[in-house]
């Protein structure tokens, strides 16, 4: 076949693809763009720890009693002290994902989490009167992965001008999700749309991975067939069309066009960045660390705590946290407010790590692999960052010479592992974060920077989107 023959068939090809993928496609960019501006104001419901922590009852150490439940032949995962229904309570985590709530209060009998018992937890956290209750095994606010150990679930719905709704857990008889009236109206037009997220859909994780995938993979190709369209059909030198215009558009195609070309590249960077929101082939996911070393680092044996002393200087707490991270054991003392004290779990007096066995404790988590540099940050980077509001500060960045590159972001005051960012890890937060959300701290700590750029980008994609769909419109009605 001739060159001439086959490029005039692959342009046909790239005109029909554009043309009739592109019906559909503009229709989902449309409510890509306005769902993601929704999201923005209102992100998807969730319980903050900071409101979790502000709505806790202080402990009642009167009627403590019951030391910390310390299992000398085996490591624990985590351990806490905190209020359950008017009891104090420790709540032990296992490394095998269970947990168990043992009783801190001598001869106090712990009640099952059953529908008196939710309405309790939840008229206390809310500080307000409970119009109804159900018991469910999820819904849409409750659909993710991160519920399961906690179904089946207490939805309870409080008397209060905001309609919120809280979700008890069946298991820690903790209240582990909370929504408003506002949000869930504000998600069924934001994060419910954008991410395709029904429960119908989500609650079958797989299932909805290969939805996204396939929705949004098309999408790509109608959107670069038009970006090579719109060049072809550009002509910037002597040969322009009739009238010496660049284009032959005019009326909704010429909106269509320069839309398309200014915003063309963006559209395209963030369609792919969504379609690797769900990390096909997994080519994203983090390195598999050593789990023995993860235990040995962060589930030491845990020493006996001085009870009668930590009455008195945790008084008002609602959280006591034992921790033995990088070899160091400690206690972690929560307040309403958000402050915390970290102590010396035998002596009490206030207590930090020192660096060097922070970093000698990495170093074994890692296998022992030389570590290039260690860092304390101060200010949020390129990597360590929240939207619109400064991550965790300070923090150690330990950086290594691991075949992944690792780097691991350490809690000075607790060495605790906040994070763990490889090679992978580092690029995906370019190649989906950043281009799907441009959350860059230049922008999102300097409201409303970040929302004109998020405005105008969008508006170039709704002008792509509207006109594409109201071509496509007058193309099947002829």
């Amino acid at each position: 076949m001739p060159v001439s023959s086959a490029w005039r068939i692959a342009r046909r090809w790239l005109y029909l693809t554009h043309r009739w993928i592109g019906i559909a496609s503009c229709l989902l960019f449309a409510m890509w763009f306005l769902s993601g501006l929704v999201m923005v104001y209102v992100p998807y419901p969730s319980l903050q720890a900071g409101e979790r922590l502000a709505r806790a009852e202080p402990i009642d150490w009167s009627v403590m009693n019951v030391p910390p439940p310390l299992d000398r032949g085996r490591m624990q995962r985590a351990l806490s002290l905190e209020m359950r229904d008017g009891v104090p309570v420790w709540r032990v985590g296992g490394w095998d994902g269970r947990e168990t709530t043992i009783s801190a209060a001598r001869g106090a009998v712990m009640r099952p989490v059953d529908a008196a018992f939710a309405k309790r937890v939840a008229r206390r956290f809310a500080r307000a009167p409970v119009a109804s209750l159900e018991r469910l095994e999820r819904d849409q606010w409750t659909v993710a992965g991160g519920f399961d150990r906690h179904r089946p679930l207490w939805k309870v719905s409080i008397d209060d001008p905001a309609g919120t709704e809280l979700y008890v857990s069946s298991t820690t008889g903790g209240v582990v999700q909370r929504t408003t009236r506002r949000e869930r109206f504000w998600n069924w037009l934001g994060s419910v749309p954008h991410w395709l997220y029904p429960t119908i859909l989500r609650q079958d994780n797989a299932a909805w991975r290969q939805v996204v995938l396939w929705v949004s993979g098309p999408c790509i190709a109608a959107a670069v067939a038009g970006m090579w369209i719109g060049i072809l059909r550009t002509r910037l030198g002597a040969r322009r069309f009739k009238g010496g215009r660049v284009t032959p558009y005019h009326g909704w195609l010429l909106w269509h066009y320069v839309a398309g070309m200014v915003g063309g590249v963006f559209l395209i960077a963030w369609i792919f960045s969504g379609w690797l929101s769900v990390d096909p082939g997994h080519v994203f996911r983090a390195a598999d660390q050593d789990e023995a070393a993860v235990r040995v680092y962060s589930g030491g044996m845990m020493p006996k705590v001085a009870l009668p002393g930590l009455r008195n200087v945790a008084a008002g707490a609602v959280e006591v946290r034992l921790t033995d991270h990088a070899g160091v054991p400690q206690l972690t003392v929560a307040y309403p407010d958000g402050q915390r004290q970290v102590l010396d779990p035998t002596t009490l007096a206030p207590a930090r790590p020192p660096r060097a066995a922070i970093v000698a404790a990495a170093r074994k988590l890692m296998g022992d692999a030389p570590i290039i540099a260690v860092e304390r940050l101060t200010a949020p980077d390129i990597y360590w960052y929240e939207r619109g509001a400064p991550p965790a500060l300070p923090v150690l960045r330990v950086r290594f010479d691991d075949p992944a590159r690792t780097w691991l972001m350490i809690d000075p005051a607790t060495g605790e592992v906040l994070a763990t960012l490889d090679r992978r890890r580092r690029v995906y937060r370019w190649a989906f974060d950043l281009l799907h959300t441009w959350d860059l701290n230049a922008l999102t700590l300097h409201r409303p920077a970040w929302d004109i750029l998020l405005w105008l980008l969008s508006a170039l994609g709704l002008v792509t989107s509207v006109s594409g769909i109201w071509l496509g419109y007058k193309r099947l009605v002829r």
